[in-house]
């Protein structure tokens, strides 16, 4: 929402009284005089007219939890518990999902309650990083390396998948790196070298990496300040301790 917007509509002010107020510099966002009517408003911003607020923020929510297997990456299921079960915050019902696991996969899912910054996580042009721990039922082929590398072709979606990086740790283990996440797209790809998942288990979104003493089915508060600095950085040393909040 534009703050011209917003200041109108308090008592009815109307469009031109409220751009006359703007301009006086009689209108504060978050503690400071702003005189552009166009400025962009949301609601985890303070703002006040004539040192009256007409709007108090919200409280931003920014959480990473460790999945486990079985469990939903949804906000709501009559059949199944999902990740929002697990969660003891008042406030969770406000929380959407930055980046959904299928039910079989474990580890590293972020909520929060700011679509902006859900946008930057999720959003295909950023092409945010997101690893994997992969066991298979077969042996790992080390042709597949390359395979993965140079993306796969599903003519369901009619589109080929971008570069992925795949890191072979033993014979039937691997890492692998995807910046884009499309429909069991990690199950899909080993079914193309002729092998099966029977395990995976996201370590990492971006710079966001699962903390070893995080348990399954545990979650921390992020920092808001360091969410932000995080994703718009990618300095994922800016996730250690610091970063979390009671």
């Amino acid at each position: 929402m534009k703050l011209d917007r917003l200041v109108a509509s308090h008592q009815s002010l109307g469009r031109q009284a409220a751009h006359r107020a703007i301009a006086a510099g009689r209108v504060r966002v978050d503690a400071l005089v702003v005189t552009d009517g166009h400025h962009p408003v949301d609601r985890f911003m303070r703002v006040e007219v004539d040192a009256e607020v007409i709007q108090s923020p919200e409280r931003a929510l920014y959480l990473m939890l460790h999945k486990p297997v079985g469990i939903l990456s949804a906000t709501k299921d009559d059949q199944h518990p999902t990740v929002i079960d697990l969660i003891d915050a008042p406030d969770k019902h406000t929380l959407h999902i930055a980046g959904r696991l299928d039910r079989s996969t474990s580890g590293l899912v972020l909520l929060t309650n700011d679509g902006r910054w859900s946008k930057r996580i999720m959003a295909a042009e950023h092409k945010v990083p997101k690893v994997y721990l992969v066991e298979t039922a077969e042996p790992i082929a080390m042709e597949a390396v390359a395979e993965f590398a140079r993306g796969f072709y599903f003519h369901t979606e009619d589109i080929t998948t971008l570069p992925a990086e795949l890191v072979i740790l033993d014979e039937r283990r691997a890492r692998l790196t995807l910046h884009e996440g499309r429909y069991h797209q990690v199950k899909r790809m080993f079914h193309r070298v002729n092998n099966r998942v029977t395990g995976l288990h996201r370590e990492s979104i971006g710079p966001f990496c699962l903390p070893d003493d995080l348990k399954s089915g545990a979650w921390r508060f992020l920092d808001p300040q360091i969410a932000w600095a995080a994703v718009t950085s990618g300095d994922s040393l800016l996730l250690k301790s610091s970063s979390f909040r009671e």
